[in-house]
């Protein structure tokens, strides 16, 4: 990392209690950032919020479920005088690989909820603070599932792609601010994502399945994570509306 890239600025960041919102959130306070995180996982976000503290960095944990926007009137409250400088929105849910005649509503209503209305009502919540201060950055974290409709079920994937669209729609409206937009895309990567990533139907994860082939590693959080806080830095100011895949060479 090249010096204190975030001293003295702030980062929200959510899905903070484990896999790439925990490293992310980790990442940005070694460099310098007070980082205010958020997670459903009380449990998780405590210990993420413990291993920052204990490293001597700034940290505020606040449990809330993204995709509810009174929990996100709560997170962006904890705010320090208000301000927010960076914004990764790396919460995520998978969709069990449903095909779409097979995909339940309340699988599809909640994948959608957490991947694009959560970092819609944050980004539609700094956004006005970002402007207010000259400047700011979002970095979303999508998927080669906003690329691709070979790796996940139906609901992830659209998902994914909406991310992609409103990350470049931000980046075309408020670059006049002097706020970029920006949106990765990993490919595998080892997380405990959970139970919504098991296959429930068995001929629809067998097809996808044939483009695993092309998986050449599975990332760390971390080497995410450091693209993450990089696209978020001074040192890319010419980055945005960049869709940024770090997949090992899946999608080459």
């Amino acid at each position: 990392m090249s010096g204190q890239w975030y001293e003295g600025r702030v980062a929200l960041v959510t899905g903070a209690g484990s896999g790439i919102g925990r490293a992310v959130a980790v990442r940005l306070a070694a460099a310098g950032a007070w980082v205010v995180g958020c997670d459903l996982d009380a449990e998780a976000l405590a210990a993420t919020g413990k291993a920052i503290a204990d490293a001597g960095h700034h940290v505020t944990t606040v449990v809330g479920d993204v995709s509810a926007q009174a929990d996100v009137d709560r997170i962006v409250a904890q705010l320090p005088d208000g301000r927010v400088d960076v914004l990764a929105n790396v919460a995520g849910v998978m969709d069990y690989f449903l095909p779409v005649t097979e995909v339940d509503d309340l699988t599809w209503e909640r994948v959608m909820a957490v991947n694009v209305t959560g970092p819609m009502r944050l980004s539609r919540a700094v956004l006005p603070l970002m402007r207010a201060a000259g400047g700011g950055a979002i970095v979303n974290v999508a998927s080669i599932g906003g690329l691709t409709g070979a790796v996940a079920g139906t609901a992830y994937v659209t998902s994914k792609h909406a991310l992609v669209g409103m990350t470049r729609s931000i980046a075309a409206l408020y670059a006049e601010d002097g706020i970029r937009a920006n949106v990765v895309c990993p490919g595998g990567v080892e997380t405990n994502i959970g139970r919504t990533a098991t296959p429930k139907v068995p001929w629809a994860y067998q097809r996808l399945e044939k483009s695993f082939a092309r998986t050449t590693r599975v990332a760390k959080p971390d080497e995410i994570a450091t693209l993450v806080s990089w696209l978020g830095s001074d040192e890319a100011v010419n980055v945005n509306g960049a869709v940024v895949a770090s997949d090992g060479g899946f999608t080459a």
